[in-house]
């Protein structure tokens, strides 16, 4: 997969990105979504100094939210899969009840 440079703007610096073919639009998407944490974070914490502190700040918000969603899924992926066990249970007592009335 061959890449090339992509610039893109965060916290009012340009920056030019290595990214793979066809995946443009998505580092766009995540530059455009820590520009919005770094402006979020700005109007609601009135200590950070600088930049970096803004850049911390957003890293950490966009981490927790990261850990958030990855348990979420992982509760979500188990009900999931106590619904199909219900299921498979449900069909193979169904196919028994079938095999011995025939």
């Amino acid at each position: 997969m061959s890449q090339h440079n992509v610039t893109i703007e965060v916290a009012g610096r340009r920056l030019k990105i290595a990214c793979p073919q066809g995946q443009e639009s998505a580092l766009l998407q995540a530059a455009n979504e820590l520009n919005s944490r770094l402006e979020a974070d700005k109007s609601k914490v009135k200590v950070i100094k600088n930049a970096e502190q803004a850049m911390l700040m957003a890293s950490l918000n966009l981490a927790n939210d990261y850990l958030e969603q990855q348990q979420a899924f992982k509760a979500e992926k188990q009900q999931l899969e106590s619904k199909i066990d219900l299921l498979q249970q449900t069909i193979e007592q169904a196919v028994h009840r079938q095999e011995k009335q025939a």
